[in-house]
């Protein structure tokens, strides 16, 4: 089968490979230097004050707070940037994404800055409570709506999808799902992966739903085409105010309120779950608490809430 020049079959589970996805570590230097050309002898340097504005800066746009460990990472990947329009100076980069008409390369500065690691059915405890717990649960006869508030490259969204039209053939259910950042929302649409992201699909779904790329194509994977109708994605920014997007029956925000302080986790959370239907669940990351932030709903397992 073939799809915006991919060439796809139908995958084997038993086909797929069991390499770990590749992580990125940051490097804790005090000061982050990147070649400005492969061939010179021209260097890039990350002053503090620098690196403070960036954070002033990111925490505005998106509520994201930048730990002082993060230098690094903001000099590599926003050297590259330097290096395009042939600036050596962070400070001049950041006069220049600061100007009205430079909303464009502004995009680009964020989405580099925004962290997006994910793959498919991570956490998997999450997606075991809402097959077992949740579905079981839904009133018959109504849509089942869930939002992947930070959805990434789209992977959960997908998890999601993959589990609801196993589980839901004879109910009319939709996925919504949002994200900060405009690249990773055009490979959620794409849903067109590396095959190592697949090693904790069941086997089943991962045969049901997901396509396997040929040729050039091979070692990758395609979600197939009705499950992508289900999910719909879109631009959201959660630390302002949020567009109409209806009620859910589940919302998922997993593994971004560590990025946020304390002030910013409060209005954040206040403002999703306004979205979340009472007695609805509210899932977050494993590594994430919700104490001192909300009283709006009650803990039922760890990093597992329902709205009062």
């Amino acid at each position: 089968m073939k799809r915006e020049g991919v060439s796809a079959q139908r995958i084997s589970a038993a086909k797929v490979a069991t390499t770990s996805v590749a992580t990125t570590s940051v490097a804790k230097t005090p000061v982050a230097k990147t070649p400005l050309r492969e061939s010179g002898h021209v260097s890039l340097e990350l002053s503090d004050r620098e690196f403070q504005m960036f954070q002033d800066w990111l925490h505005r746009a998106a509520g994201i707070k930048l730990t002082a460990t993060k230098k690094s990472m903001v000099a590599a990947r926003l050297g590259k940037r330097l290096r395009f329009h042939g600036l050596t100076r962070y400070g001049d980069y950041f006069r220049m994404i600061m100007e009205p008409a430079a909303t464009a390369e502004l995009q680009v500065a964020l989405d580099l800055l925004t962290t997006n690691e994910t793959y498919f059915f991570r956490e998997p405890k999450h997606f075991e409570f809402l097959q077992k717990t949740v579905l079981p649960q839904r009133i018959p006869g109504r849509p089942f709506r869930v939002w992947s508030a930070a959805s990434s490259s789209g992977e959960e969204a997908y998890s999601i999808a993959m589990l609801l039209a196993d589980q839901l053939s004879s109910t009319q259910w939709e996925i919504f799902a949002s994200d900060i950042s405009t690249h990773v929302l055009r490979m959620a649409s794409n849903a067109h992966y590396p095959m190592e992201r697949a090693r904790h699909i069941p086997p089943q779904l991962l045969a049901r739903y997901c396509l396997k790329g040929m040729g050039p194509q091979e070692g990758t994977l395609l979600v197939n085409r009705a499950l992508r109708s289900k999910v719909t994605f879109a631009q959201i920014n959660l630390n302002q105010t949020l567009p109409e997007i209806g009620e859910f029956d589940v919302i998922f925000l997993r593994n971004v309120l560590i990025y946020f302080d304390q002030e910013t986790k409060r209005k954040v959370v206040t403002r999703v779950t306004a979205r979340l239907k009472p007695g609805g669940y509210f899932l977050i990351g494993h590594s994430e608490s919700l104490h001192g932030v909300t009283d709006a709903l009650r803990l039922v397992s760890p990093s597992i809430y329902c709205k009062k």
